[in-house]
């Protein structure tokens, strides 16, 4: 793995504890409030980013990421925490295996960043291109959980 691999880790690591640091001070119920004007609530925000980092690499490699066949269901895109049900994991659990992706990420494709598929949306070719949006996509998910804070707090 070169520098820039290691700088795109690193970035996914340091935007993925600042996710985790502002869930932790969210209670479960405050984590499923929907305040105006969102149209999701922190939960669905935490299973959406969790979710997003595994389609879009499955997207490009046509590799099985082992996401729970449940997830796209009540984190993907344009869904809604409307659709929860009783089975959709707790903040609990999408904070622990928010904690575990980076990790795990690393070990299945941290060797195989530059390894060539064919061209998916917006040009992607490589997981390195894929990460490269995937933190992008982490870091306005996390404006979003700290303005619902902001919006609960009020």
């Amino acid at each position: 793995m070169n520098d820039r691999h290691e700088v795109l880790f690193t970035q996914l690591s340091t935007y993925r504890s600042e996710v985790l640091h502002a869930a932790a001070s969210v209670t479960p119920e405050e984590a499923d409030v929907i305040p105006p004007p969102f149209r999701n609530n922190i939960r669905w925000n935490l299973g959406h980013i969790y979710l997003d980092q595994y389609q879009w690499i499955e997207a490009l490699t046509k590799e099985k990421q082992g996401v729970p066949e449940t997830y796209p269901t009540w984190f993907g895109y344009g869904t809604s925490p409307h659709n929860f049900t009783q089975e959709t994991p707790s903040l609990q659990t999408l904070s622990t295996q928010l904690k575990e992706q980076p990790g795990m990420i690393r070990e299945r494709w941290g060797h195989r960043m530059e390894e060539a598929f064919p061209q998916t949306e917006m040009g992607m070719r490589t997981v390195e291109q894929v990460f490269i949006r995937t933190v992008f996509h982490e870091g306005m998910h996390l404006q979003t959980i700290l303005d619902i804070k902001k919006a609960l707090s009020q």
